[in-house]
């Protein structure tokens, strides 16, 4: 019970500042911020490290992503940019 409980208040984190999970892809992502977090993430990294990570403001415009293996690939970058932007 603890666990689908921890899981709705992430959820609710992410629904708060404007998030939409693309089901492809299995991501939370924000176009207007251009920041992705993977599932993997959400599910491992406390409410406060999501938090944290959704109200850091990059100092470029580029898109950012947050998985637990660290950044993707350059091709797998173009191929998530392109998806997340359509």
């Amino acid at each position: 019970m603890r666990a689908t409980r921890v899981i709705d208040e992430k959820q609710q984190i992410l629904d708060d500042a404007g998030y939409r999970y693309h089901f492809d892809r299995q991501l939370y992502f924000n176009r207007k911020t251009k920041k992705a977090f993977s599932v993997e993430f959400i599910e491992d990294q406390s409410e406060e490290e999501i938090k944290q990570r959704i109200q850091d403001d990059p100092s470029n415009k580029e898109w950012h992503f947050f998985f637990n293996a660290g950044e993707p690939s350059a091709a797998v970058r173009r191929e998530l940019v392109n998806a997340l932007e359509q």
